[in-house]
């Protein structure tokens, strides 16, 4: 008895010397950084990474995730920085790159000849020569658009602005500005044509963020214009004072991905985060989507980005990453080729968690009422920048590598079909 009395008392006093112990060893890591981190800017400096894997010379397989084995087929090589891919309706593929060049990729040859007429543009970190889109009516009058970054005033100024030209399959004749955003937005933009018939743009935030919530700034926003880039008459802000007119949707972040749902016609965004906080969204006429007051993401020095991760009157989004995998170009796929990936989200990654050489593609799947259900990690271990991703007319998905000897990939069902595996809706205890 009294030996069970001393064992008690022992165990007692060592739960209490842990817990002294605990508390001294927290009082000691208060306020000091697990190791130093040296910032640069005001971020950390990211660490070397991975070398991401080349262009490979013939096809890879891999299973995935559901029950569905496919081939990841090199198309092109030799692309230097690709940003954007867009098919002709012979499925002739036309790629930017960033520092001004138009490609051509037929019958899965990359013609050595850019394209001539494109514009001339001021290379900007990533950003230079940036989206490619045709007209939807682009057999008839042979529209081609971009999203560039003009050169303006002095050496490092430029202003993002959109052009048209016509393309004849050999060269782009009549190539003329009609829209600009002006002095002070210059940044990564998206283009894509609505189910109703207007033409949707995402335009970068600037500084601080604070111009993403003023109506009257093109910065941070998504901007719905006119074939020739005239102010549609039924914007949501059309007419109203203090509010750029082209404005269709506020407070963003760097949208890299635009594609309007195949079934309800609405037109989705992905917008990359600061450190995590990376999202999609369904936009809304005239809706705020909260940056840099709401978001999911922290800072780059470590802090959350705001108090709150909601807020009403401000949209909250459907998907959301964190840690961040810089998110870029989005596409749904609407094919029966790769049958069990029908109606699903494709997003490409640039990098994940900051680190990198850890880019992928990401697919993500919903259910009718619009709300993530999984999502999936493809590629990775190519370790790629996924610049864009797009559906082919072959019902083929095509993604395009943004690195100094990037290029495009094709993505197809094996032949051979992995086996199913059991599993159990309820999971092992």
């Amino acid at each position: 008895m009294n030996r069970a009395g001393r064992a008690g008392k022992g165990g007692r006093a060592s739960i209490i010397g842990l817990g002294v112990a605990s508390a001294c060893l927290a009082l000691t890591l208060s306020g000091t950084a697990q190791q130093t981190v040296p910032f640069e800017g005001g971020a950390p400096i990211a660490p070397a990474g991975f070398e991401p894997q080349p262009i490979p010379a013939e096809a890879i397989e891999y299973d995935t995730a559901e029950v569905m084995r496919i081939r990841v087929v090199p198309v092109a090589r030799g692309l230097v920085n690709p940003w954007s891919l867009a098919f002709l309706p012979d499925g002739t593929l036309l790629v930017t790159e960033k520092e001004g060049r138009l490609r051509i990729i037929r019958d899965g040859v990359l013609d050595p000849k850019p394209v001539p007429g494109v514009p001339a543009v001021r290379v900007q970190g990533r950003s230079g020569l940036l989206d490619v889109v045709l007209h939807p009516q682009f057999a008839a009058n042979r529209f081609i658009y971009f999203t560039y970054l003009k050169p303006v005033g002095g050496e490092r100024q430029a202003v993002l602005t959109v052009a048209r030209g016509r393309f004849d399959g050999s060269a782009i004749t009549d190539l003329a500005d009609i829209f600009s955003c002006g002095v002070g937005v210059s940044g990564p933009s998206r283009l894509a044509w609505g189910r109703d018939g207007k033409l949707y743009m995402t335009t970068p935030s600037s500084g601080n963020g604070s111009s993403s919530q003023d109506p009257n700034s093109y910065s941070g926003k998504v901007l719905r214009l006119n074939d020739d880039g005239t102010v549609p008459a039924d914007n949501p802000f059309a007419g109203r004072a203090g509010h750029k007119p082209e404005i269709y949707t506020i407070g963003h972040r760097n949208a890299l991905g635009l594609a309007a749902h195949p079934v309800t016609g609405a037109m989705w965004q992905s917008e990359m985060g600061p450190n995590g906080g990376d999202e999609i969204n369904i936009l809304k006429p005239g809706a705020n989507y909260g940056w840099p007051i709401v978001s999911l993401g922290r800072t780059y020095p470590g802090p959350w980005q705001s108090p709150v991760f909601s807020k009403e009157g401000m949209e909250s989004p459907v998907v959301y990453w964190t840690p961040s995998i810089s998110l870029s170009g989005m596409t749904f796929y609407t094919g029966q080729k790769l049958r069990k990936w029908t109606g699903d989200i494709f997003v490409g990654g640039q990098r994940t968690g900051e680190i990198p050489g850890t880019g992928h593609l990401e697919r993500v799947l919903v259910n009718e009422k619009l709300e993530e259900l999984r999502r999936e990690s493809l590629l990775v271990p190519l370790r790629m920048r996924i610049r864009d991703v797009r559906q082919g007319p072959d019902e083929l998905l095509y993604v395009l590598v943004d690195h100094e000897n990037g290029g495009v990939l094709r993505i197809e069902p094996s032949a051979t079909q992995q086996k199913p595996t059991t599993s159990s809706a309820r999971p092992p205890r």
